[in-house]
């Protein structure tokens, strides 16, 4: 499969409420080399007032792409196994990102396969925020690139397909605090795929 006409999402649109763009995500396509996939489930994070957030107490090393400009890729490390990738919305010094949590794979799945060796089927190579990032290929030297940047190795970008009229809501998952938050946000044909 080969991707259409690519567009640069502006980064005005990434820019605000971290609930408000968190939706606005679905249906982008996150571009990795010659690997891509296609956003259908994220989860988003506050700063202060979000306990879950990795801002919530104070900017860190760990944490400090978090406070860069919309578009800005943070990317850590979870449990110590797995990276994980957020898309940073908030105005540049306040910490706010959108951990993408599950994408469709479009293009590049012989490596994906490659790479995620254990998922039995094409579906389940991304299915997950671990997973994603395993599939795509996306560490933590990915960390603090700029999505919106041409050049970059990393890319979010738009073909063509809008996020969904009514995306699934529900609390977020894997988490111990603001648990009663819902803000975990899904494209409804892919509910229940992530884990």
């Amino acid at each position: 499969m080969s991707l259409g006409h690519l567009t640069t999402p502006e980064r005005s649109g990434l820019e605000g409420s971290v609930v408000a763009v968190a939706p606005q995500l679905l249906n982008a396509v996150l571009v990795v080399g010659d690997r891509s996939g296609r956003i259908v489930e994220v989860e988003a994070y506050g700063a202060a007032e979000d306990p879950a957030s990795h801002a919530h107490r104070r900017r860190t090393a760990r944490n400090a792409s978090m406070f860069g400009p919309p578009g800005t890729l943070y990317v850590y490390r979870s449990y110590g196994l797995h990276w994980c990738a957020n898309v940073v919305c908030g105005p540049e010094g306040e910490a706010a990102a959108v951990l993408v949590r599950a994408v469709a794979p479009l293009t590049g799945l012989d490596g994906m396969r490659r790479d995620r060796p254990r998922a039995r089927r094409d579906r389940d190579l991304a299915d997950g925020p671990g997973k994603l990032c395993a599939a795509l290929g996306v560490t933590g030297a990915d960390d603090g690139s700029d999505l919106l940047d041409v050049d970059a190795r990393v890319r979010l970008v738009r073909d063509g397909v809008a996020p969904p009229d009514r995306p699934v809501v529900t609390t977020r998952v894997g988490i111990s605090r603001g648990v009663d938050l819902p803000w975990r946000f899904c494209v409804p044909a892919h509910v229940g795929s992530a884990r």
